[in-house]
């Protein structure tokens, strides 16, 4: 099954966005997960419209299953 993890942010405009990270480490924690969100906050490194990430707003690991039926 393949995962992503998802990292919701509002930006200091209030604008909703998010971050999508393919094949997290298996067993984080919702600790681990909110200091890493607040240290790219806090970096001010993505920009959304000219706003930087301002707060989190959640996070969730996604899975999902792909099943071929052709390939070429």
């Amino acid at each position: 099954m393949a995962k992503s993890l998802q990292l919701n942010f509002t930006t200091a405009a209030g604008k909703q966005t998010s971050l999508t990270v393919d094949e997290p480490k298996a067993g984080l924690t919702p600790a681990e997960v909110e200091a890493a969100m607040q240290e790219i906050i806090a970096s001010q490194v993505f920009e959304v419209d000219g706003s930087f990430l301002a707060t989190v707003r959640g996070a969730r690991i996604i899975g999902r299953t792909v099943e071929e039926l052709v390939k070429a």
